[in-house]
């Protein structure tokens, strides 16, 4: 398994990372995610240390906190052995103080996080959403704190938008503080707009890129195509696809696309897709998840080749959308004094 740096820290991890949004599945939301329970989540982690994959992703929010607690008891004495990473800002508790990321909660939160994953130590806190209430020096503030106590080791956010990432950076070098090395984003070959800003921002800042949605919900899994509408019994089928809106005839070519490649490789569409992923920058690790061992098994080994120059061009050409303003207007009349990647 090959290991990548995440952002500009010391901590390297692993190019695949495993997410466990899929242990519990005591919401409805969550039980079309999956609904693995103990015994299943140890040979799930086993499965992931036999291939060096040693990052797990969870979240508070994940099942009102059952994937943290199946987690943690699933991991048992092997926690040294790998680094957990989980969220907090989502409703935790009632009341108006029981969401968000102002000191008051995120103390609360750690706290119930570390008791429910059975730890003492967090490797990666994420702020799993921007909270517009909560002054920005607050929650880094409160997160220095967590930190300098030795509860949390490293600090990330997930779905900011460009403008709340780089404040936060801001704040935190104008005030000394520990700042976030990591950003947790949507991405895949239907949803590119990570890279119109997201992606130079994480060039020029140095914060790794952590992939989750890499499948977009399973529209590139490969069970989904021109002539195969998805199951009902998927999750896909029950909630409908986890983005708003997407081009479905797009989908079509993209998927055309995949399993041409996926056909000549004698590989699967989603590990096609997944690999396209690992040749974009800033992108330290994909996070795939799986409700049982074979899914798991097949996800792995999107690590282990690389797509040549003409399947990346390929894909890249069939997955292009037309940018909104202001990029459009950027990359027409612009291009020559821009990076590259913009």
């Amino acid at each position: 398994m090959e290991y990548r740096r995440l952002g500009h820290s010391g901590l390297q991890v692993p190019v695949l990372s495993f997410g466990t949004a899929t242990f519990g599945g005591t919401t409805s939301f969550f039980e079309a995610w999956g609904t693995t329970q103990l015994a299943e989540a140890r040979r799930l982690i086993d499965i992931c240390l036999e291939a060096e994959v040693t990052l797990f992703d969870t979240a508070d929010g994940y099942s009102e906190g059952q994937s943290e607690i199946i987690l943690g008891k699933a991991l048992g004495s092997r926690r040294q052995q790998v680094l957990i990473a989980t969220k907090a800002a989502f409703r935790t508790e009632p009341g108006p103080n029981g969401i968000g990321t102002s000191r008051h909660h995120l103390m609360r939160a750690c706290e119930a996080s570390l008791k429910r994953l059975n730890t003492d130590y967090i490797d990666l806190y994420q702020m799993h959403a921007f909270d517009g209430l909560t002054p920005i020096e607050e929650t880094m503030r409160a997160l220095e704190d967590l930190i300098q106590a030795g509860k949390i080791r490293y600090i990330g956010c997930s779905n900011f938008s460009g403008w709340q990432l780089m404040k936060a950076l801001a704040v935190s070098k104008a005030y000394g503080l520990s700042r976030y090395i990591a950003h947790q984003v949507s991405y895949s070959l239907i949803g590119r707009e990570f890279e119109w800003e997201l992606m130079p921002l994480a060039v020029e800042e140095g914060v790794g890129s952590l992939i989750w949605g890499p499948l977009a919900g399973g529209l590139l899994s490969g069970k989904v195509s021109r002539h195969h509408p998805a199951p009902a019994t998927s999750r896909i089928g029950t909630q409908g696809p986890l983005m708003p809106s997407y081009p479905e005839a797009q989908l079509f070519d993209i998927v055309d696309t995949l399993q041409a490649i996926a056909t000549e490789r004698a590989l699967t569409v989603a590990q096609i897709a997944l690999n396209w992923l690992l040749q974009r920058p800033t992108v330290a690790s994909v996070i795939v998840g799986a409700r049982n061992e074979a899914q798991l098994r097949a996800n792995l080994e999107a690590s282990r080749f690389s797509l040549n120059q003409d399947e990346v061009a390929r894909l890249d050409a069939v997955s292009t959308v037309q940018r909104t303003y202001p990029y459009w207007h950027q990359a027409s009349s612009y291009a020559e004094r821009l990076q590259p990647l913009i």
